[in-house]
């Protein structure tokens, strides 16, 4: 049974939103840590390290966490709705929609491939050959999201090892690209769920459908 993804999307637009407002202000805080003149002989790493933005922090967590969870649920709708048109072309069961994210390493593959499935499912001719460019904002919202994941990685393991002062100039920078990534990545998966929510919507309801 079809299901309307509508609702979820724009929560999940929202959310993402608000995690781009988080990255923005966290960014601009990394830039003022590389622009600010350090005097090594009497370096506080507490001037890089811990700032009095913990409330702020946790906000982003919570904000990072919720928009987690509103994703997978509206994934997971999505993924249902494409075993309604074409089940025989979806690689992995609905479950895999949710625990697929969960798995390490493998979580930076098969959602991807889920997506694909999904894609493919939702548009008018899911058994057509994909376009040459069909899937080029699936694949650059995936690219720039691993990219994060990894940047950010490297990141939080340099401030955790940082000492001196130049140690943790060379984090932030590290994190400074990490939330540049994420602000692309954030903004693509926007774009990529008002697309595919979008094709899902037209297919349900035999609108003309959205440009692949």
């Amino acid at each position: 049974m079809l299901r309307n993804p509508n609702g979820l999307s724009h929560a999940v637009v929202a959310l993402l939103a608000g995690n781009v407002v988080f990255d923005v202000l966290f960014a601009a805080i990394e830039l003022r840590f590389l622009t600010t003149d350090v005097n090594t002989d009497f370096f506080d790493p507490a001037v890089f390290g811990t700032l009095d933005l913990n409330v702020t922090y946790d906000m982003a967590l919570t904000l990072y966490v919720a928009t987690g969870i509103v994703f997978i649920v509206w994934f997971h709708r999505l993924r249902k709705n494409a075993e309604v048109w074409a089940g025989d072309l979806q690689g992995r069961k609905p479950g895999w929609a949710i625990g697929g994210w969960f798995i390490p390493f493998a979580n930076l593959w098969i959602p991807r491939g889920i997506a694909a499935d999904i894609w493919r499912a939702s548009r008018w001719q899911p058994y057509a050959a994909d376009g040459a460019r069909e899937l080029t904002l699936l694949n650059a919202w995936w690219t720039f999201w691993v990219a994060d994941m990894v940047v950010e990685r490297i990141g939080a393991q340099l401030y955790k090892r940082a000492e001196t002062a130049e140690a943790y100039i060379t984090a932030s920078s590290w994190s400074l690209a990490g939330y540049v990534l994420d602000i692309a990545a954030a903004v693509l998966a926007i774009l990529f769920v008002r697309r595919l929510t979008s094709m899902q919507h037209a297919k349900a309801t035999g609108m003309i459908p959205a440009t692949q």
